[in-house]
């Protein structure tokens, strides 16, 4: 299997630390894909351009680090990190989904400041910075539920992919403002998976 992804995004990040967590290191060959490039021979592999991309060994593949990381589940050691949408009376899908809002936000963020800044939104970038700000509140107090102090899992972890994208992509720190992220966020960082994923900072 090739898990086709980039080093910056926090949805590919996801599934290298799945294949980790659940020992696939040997069985996942990791590729970095070229990506927002004219002709880049990674369309042909994955028309869409998007990572992750796990491509099969039957010559089908698949994207979406939700169900890669699924898949990884199903092939892997370990308990699984993709936990049922109804666990705990759907706090597990209320607070997967908050988490993948936030990324998702960051992400958006990040791509307008990487556009010429004659290009860039303005308003866009207000509006991402303005709802980032109001999910570190959330996340204050979201973060002290058992879901997110107990064992990984896919909300955990993304909350955290968010939170190492700001820092990388926009210089942003959202632990600061709270000491409970700052605690929860050290809790998670030391995970030997989180540190081997870890992107790199911009020189």
């Amino acid at each position: 299997m090739k898990l086709h992804v980039t080093l910056t995004s926090p949805y590919a990040r996801l599934a290298r630390i799945a294949i980790i967590e659940h020992g696939l290191d040997g069985r996942v060959d990791v590729i970095e894909a070229r990506t927002r490039q004219t002709g880049s021979p990674y369309y042909a592999t994955n028309p869409s351009g998007r990572v992750p991309y796990l491509e099969l060994g039957n010559g089908c593949g698949f994207e979406e680090s939700n169900l890669i990381c699924a898949y990884f589940d199903h092939i892997g050691s370990g308990p699984p990190l993709v936990w049922a949408p109804e666990h705990a009376d759907w706090e597990y899908g209320r607070l997967d989904a908050l988490a993948r809002s936030f990324v998702d936000g960051i992400s958006v963020w990040s791509r307008e400041l990487r556009r010429p800044e004659t290009e860039r939104s303005p308003a866009i970038i207000a509006h991402e910075t303005a709802r980032a700000e109001r999910f570190v509140d959330v996340w204050s107090k979201e973060v002290r539920h058992p879901i997110m102090q107990g064992a990984p899992n896919l909300a955990q972890l993304t909350l955290l992919a968010a939170i190492d994208s700001a820092r990388v992509s926009l210089n942003r720190d959202f632990t600061a403002p709270s000491e409970a992220i700052a605690v929860w966020y050290q809790r998670l960082a030391q995970r030997p998976s989180i540190v081997a994923t870890r992107a790199p900072c911009p020189a």
